[in-house]
């Protein structure tokens, strides 16, 4: 099976995603055949009191990434809907890009499984953790 490109994974953000979601100007910069990297550009729009980035803006961009990373999987978008997503806040991210990676961790016919992991750019130790599971249609 052939993974997409991120050309496009980013006609796939493009097309497919609300436009408050398209506001928070996730790219695509890396795809495989189990994952996806988005990068959350730093916004002071996306900060809430106290300049940390906000925890919606966070869990916004690892639904959107596992929706790249499920359609990558696949080999193409097709119809899901977020089942169940965990996230865990683990540091305060202020003034730095977020790389949003998530990976498939079981694909079957009608539901997925992703871990994701939110790191602020040059940073080792991860901002934020989720989970998610997928209906697929």
């Amino acid at each position: 099976m052939t993974t997409l490109t991120t050309a496009e994974a980013d006609t796939i953000l493009a097309d497919n995603f609300a436009p408050w979601v398209q506001a928070l100007g996730l790219s695509v910069t890396e795809t495989g055949e189990h994952h996806a990297v988005l990068r959350l550009p730093w916004s002071d729009r996306l900060a809430r009191e106290g300049g940390a980035l906000s925890g919606q803006a966070l869990m916004a961009a690892a639904d959107t990434a596992s929706v790249i990373a499920v359609s990558a999987a696949r080999g193409g978008f097709g119809p899901m809907t977020t089942v169940q997503q965990s996230t865990n806040f683990q540091r305060a991210v202020t003034g730095r890009d977020v790389l949003v990676h998530a990976r498939v961790t079981k694909l079957g016919r009608r539901i997925a499984f992703l871990d994701i992991t939110l790191t602020a750019e040059g940073e080792q130790d991860a901002a934020a953790r989720a989970t998610a599971v997928y209906a697929l249609a």
